[in-house]
């Protein structure tokens, strides 16, 4: 059940601009949230992810078609949270 959490968490990372952001500034918080929410990660898993350069996501979505992109209209770079 470990593997399928993390092709899915995986994705989110590239699909979803909301959740990238959020796991760039706070993996801990994000993996722990992705747990909690009933995905099952090991710990080795849990080590990989946190070593992953943090580009890496955002560098393998530039690569995603747009329209399988989950944009967040909320904040670009030089916008504000609301």
């Amino acid at each position: 059940m470990a593997h399928r959490s993390i092709e899915i968490l995986i994705g989110r990372l590239i699909t979803d601009e909301a959740f990238r952001t959020a796991f760039s500034t706070d993996a801990p918080t994000v993996l722990t949230g992705f747990m909690e929410s009933g995905h099952e990660l090991t710990r080795l898993e849990v080590a990989a992810l946190m070593a992953t350069h943090a580009d890496l996501w955002a560098r393998v979505a530039e690569q995603i078609d747009p329209r399988l992109q989950k944009a967040s209209f909320c904040c670009g770079p030089n916008k504000e949270h609301s």
